[in-house]
């Protein structure tokens, strides 16, 4: 393979600011948005009970030190220098949490921040796939901005992975159908990137290793809970046209995890409304990520090599930046060509609608 070959990157990250989600949002609603943001932080320091988590446990500092994380021209060229083609991004900050603490006025601020999202990428909307946040406090809403950002071109929206741990009801629930319903009209990709589950935080305060390395195990296990709601509380029946992917899930456990799913649908189970087993609902309408683990090439055939999505995940610790194309080069050595081209290029772009 060559270092011309297109790559696109499903996963990376950029820096949203409060400051720049001000400059969007009327004066009078700027105390709210402080008072919210104080408030989720208040909420964050007592569930880490005076510990701390370092950034350099969690970014490349090469990567995290370059302009290109916080403004999009300077990303675009550091793209250009690494041969990404297009990179959806996610902003660091996850606002589909803290949201939830603004309060009434949180309609204005979701909009003033999916605005700022919309400034970041406007530079080349066509290669920066800025990934939009949805609160889902009132489905109305939900489902208006779902058809706004699809007209001015988003690609995906970023939910909740577990709603009930914000008050709303799980996913099964009817008040969803329109919210999945807008997203199968308007094609637009609903990503669950990998969250810290909150029961994971009790687990944290017992951890007595340096860097946390118990609790930074395992949030990718949590991912599990999200998908089986999907698949067998039948809304992937029932909405054929939806199109999942999941961020930084971790593969070494998930193609197992479809193959358990797979083998209990016949055995004590009931599952009503689901018809199809669960592997066939994951191959026809979910995708998930992957950065430089061996299993994103070794289980490609297993989770289905049109389900795996190549990404740098820019600046992350085992980002695949710099020199993208080399490092491709060598992960996918004795890979046949086409497959290669499908991982790192055509499976992203398809789902994503990039020709």
């Amino acid at each position: 393979m060559s270092r011309t070959n297109r790559l696109f990157s499903a996963d990376s990250h950029c820096v949203i600011t409060s400051d720049q989600v001000k400059k969007n949002l009327a004066s009078k609603y700027h105390a709210a948005w402080d008072e919210g943001m104080a408030k989720y932080d208040a909420i964050r320091d007592e569930e880490m009970a005076g510990e701390s988590l370092e950034l350099e446990d969690f970014v490349d500092l090469e990567a995290a030190r370059h302009p290109g994380y916080f403004d999009s021209t300077a990303r675009l060229e550091a793209m250009e220098a690494d041969g990404v083609e297009c990179e959806v991004m996610y902003s660091e900050f996850d606002f589909t949490s803290k949201v939830y603490q603004v309060g009434e006025q949180w309609r204005e601020c979701a909009t003033a921040y999916n605005d700022t999202l919309l400034e970041f990428a406007s530079v080349d909307p066509k290669r920066i796939l800025i990934t939009y946040q949805l609160p889902l406090i009132d489905i109305d809403y939900a489902v208006s901005e779902i058809e706004r950002l699809a007209k001015l071109g988003a690609r995906s929206i970023q939910i909740p992975n577990f709603p009930s741990e914000v008050g709303m009801p799980d996913y099964h629930d009817p008040r969803y159908a329109r919210l999945w319903s807008a997203f199968e009209e308007t094609g637009v990709v609903v990503a669950n990137h990998l969250t810290l589950k909150n029961s994971l935080w009790e687990t944290f305060r017992r951890d007595p290793t340096p860097q946390k390395g118990i609790f930074t195990a395992m949030p990718g296990f949590a991912i599990g809970e999200t998908l089986c709601w999907y698949i067998l509380t039948g809304i992937l029946e029932r909405h054929p046209k939806l199109k999942i992917v999941f961020v930084e899930p971790g593969l070494f456990w998930l193609a197992g995890f479809i193959r358990y799913l797979d083998s209990r649908m016949h055995h004590h189970y009931d599952f009503p409304g689901v018809k199809e087993l669960p592997s066939t609902y994951f191959k026809r309408q979910m995708a998930v990520t992957f950065v430089h683990e061996p299993e994103g090439v070794e289980l490609r055939h297993e989770l289905g090599i049109e389900n795996v999505l190549w990404s740098t995940d820019f600046p992350h610790p085992i980002c695949n930046w710099p020199d993208a194309g080399a490092k491709v080069l060598k992960q996918f050595e004795g890979v046949p060509e086409d497959e290669v081209r499908a991982i790192t290029w055509g499976n992203g772009a398809r789902m994503y609608g990039i020709e």
